[in-house]
């Protein structure tokens, strides 16, 4: 029997309708989910937003104040895709009302705000879901399993790049993407958050990092009314963007491999460019999300001038077959949402946890705040898994192994 579950949405941009849209269609690629999703509410402050989304798709009901969410007794499981500020407070409370939790991330502004959500979801024992969406790409789960299975040897190096335009114009309003206290650390939230994740869903836990960091588009003008995605704004009053446009980093893994992540959010020319590079001592491993579902592989025996393959993933691959009959087929964005809706919807029909949990935005917040202080310092700093502050490391340059 297929039991009803009734869930709201708090926040209704772009990222809301995602996970509406994902909602919809979760059943169709997996209908031996034994939940039904039933959208109940939709919370959104800006006017006429809930009330658009409740006739697009079906919504029971609408508020503008998400406390109504954690109130009614109708709704089981909330989507959080309100933005980063809200995420402790709103993750909190839906925790604490017994609702289940699907929240995008960087889950708050900080790893004190990640793990604050991530207890709350322990002591009230709800399930709770993250959206690490890029790990969920069938070619991503076939690259760690075969990294895992040595066929590249022992891995040396690694990676990871996150570059987009997506403030990279002049006239990108100011919104509260740019400000420290309710956007964040910039970029390290918004994309350096998917590396420092995808870096230890492939290699294992990050040991300790040195990052540098700059901002690019030092003021933009201000927004004068509701916005939605990267709105632009002209003329407006100018004010200062306080958070980051860029980073890289240099990664020691506990497993003794190296890292480099690099993550800008104003670079022209670049749209999407994710990725990564792995390395290791038979070979290597590559993947592009503008080519989502393909793989770059070098494996064998030759070393000097091995060739690389490219691999289409397949059924055989993750979640592909949830999708597409034949490899070669695309699969899209939208699509790993739905993944990472039927893993949510999973955990919380069997109790327990499937895909990105709070405590995998614990450990990529922990990297983030590492990056900060080691920016500000220009030192080498742990990256404690534990998200505890084990201070500098010896000095400006990395110790010696």
């Amino acid at each position: 029997m297929v039991d009803a579950l009734g869930v709201a949405v708090v926040g209704f941009g772009w990222m809301g309708r995602v996970h509406t849209q994902a909602y919809a269609r979760v059943r169709h690629h997996y209908p031996q989910l034994a939940v039904r999703p039933e959208l109940v509410t939709v919370a959104e402050e800006v006017p006429g937003r809930a009330e658009e989304a409740a006739a697009q798709f079906g919504f029971a009901s609408t508020t503008r104040d998400w406390r109504e969410v954690a109130a009614d007794p109708r709704v089981r499981a909330v989507s959080i895709t309100a933005p980063n500020f809200l995420h402790r407070e709103i993750g909190v409370a839906m925790a604490e009302a017994g609702k289940h939790i699907w929240i995008e991330k960087p889950v708050g502004l900080t790893a004190e705000d990640a793990r604050a959500v991530a207890d709350a979801v322990a002591e009230a024992g709800v399930q709770g879901a993250v959206g690490f969406n890029y790990r969920n790409a069938p070619a991503v789960e076939a690259a760690r399993d075969l990294i895992a299975s040595g066929d590249i040897g022992t891995v040396t190096h690694v990676r990871v790049r996150l570059f987009s335009d997506y403030a990279a114009h002049p006239e990108g309003a100011l919104t509260w993407r740019y400000e420290r206290q309710r956007g964040g650390s910039g970029v390290l939230g918004d994309l350096a958050s998917h590396g420092a994740d995808l870096a230890r869903f492939l290699l294992g836990d990050i040991d300790s990092l040195t990052a540098d960091t700059a901002v690019f588009l030092p003021e933009r003008a201000r927004a004068t009314g509701a916005t939605a995605g990267h709105s632009r704004a002209a003329g407006g009053e100018l004010g200062p963007v306080e958070n980051e446009d860029y980073v890289s980093c240099l990664l020691r893994f506990a497993s003794g491999a190296r890292g480099v992540l690099e993550a800008c959010r104003v670079s022209v020319g670049e749209q999407n460019n994710y990725g990564f590079e792995v390395h290791g001592t038979r070979g290597a491993v590559f993947w592009d999300f503008r080519r989502m579902n393909e793989l770059g592989v070098s494996r064998g025996t030759a070393y000097q001038d091995q060739p690389v393959s490219t691999v289409y993933v397949g059924p055989g691959h993750g979640e592909f077959g949830a999708f597409q009959p034949g490899a070669a087929n695309a699969m899209g964005y939208d699509d790993l949402k739905v993944v990472e809706a039927y893993r949510f919807l999973r955990s919380v029909a069997e109790g327990v946890p499937y895909g990105a949990t709070p405590a995998d935005a614990v450990h990529s917040a922990t990297v983030l705040d590492a990056m900060a202080r080691s920016a500000e310092s220009g030192a080498w700093v742990s990256a404690d898994e534990d998200g505890k502050s084990a201070g500098e490391l010896s000095g400006p340059r990395s110790p010696a192994s």
